[in-house]
């Protein structure tokens, strides 16, 4: 499936998470500004850990501008419930093993590392305005840093 780009209508989701099920149309009701969907390869790994935990410590002013956020991988709950009691993840962290998520959100798909092609998830972010069209749409993200850019595209830093 290709990236969702800005002014498109975001597919809504239903998943389990580690604060029970998420459906993307109930976080928009809820959220003044929008949802935070990002996509991360597996959970406990050191680029996923840097990311969830930056969002983890970044929670408090995404809420106070008016974001939720919410994580989503393929893993299994337990290795998910795992993960965020370890780190102390302060947000859903949602299951998604049979894609029914990640392809048509451009998140699944070719990716290379250390020079070789595969197939698996994209690091990516989904800002969901509460209309339920996308906001903003960053792919191929790097781990190290991505909140405080995605931040600053937010207009949250002067």
């Amino acid at each position: 499936m290709s990236e969702l780009e800005a002014g498109q209508q975001a597919p809504d989701f239903t998943l389990e998470s580690t604060q029970g099920t998420v459906t993307l149309s109930r976080l928009l009701a809820q959220a003044d500004r929008g949802v935070i969907v990002y996509f991360y390869p597996k959970a406990s790994t050191p680029g996923c850990t840097t990311e969830a935990c930056d969002f983890r410590d970044n929670l408090n002013t995404l809420k106070g501008a008016g974001y939720t956020v919410v994580g989503i991988s393929a893993d299994q709950m337990p290795a998910l419930e795992r993960f965020a009691e370890k780190q102390g993840l302060n947000f859903p962290l949602a299951s998604d093993p049979d894609r029914m998520v990640l392809e048509p959100w451009g998140a699944w798909g070719e990716k290379t590392s250390y020079g070789r092609t595969t197939l698996g998830i994209i690091r990516s972010t989904v800002v969901v305005a509460p209309d339920g069209r996308v906001a903003l749409a960053q792919y191929n993200v790097k781990a190290t840093g991505h909140v405080q850019r995605l931040r600053r595209d937010l207009g949250l830093d002067a």
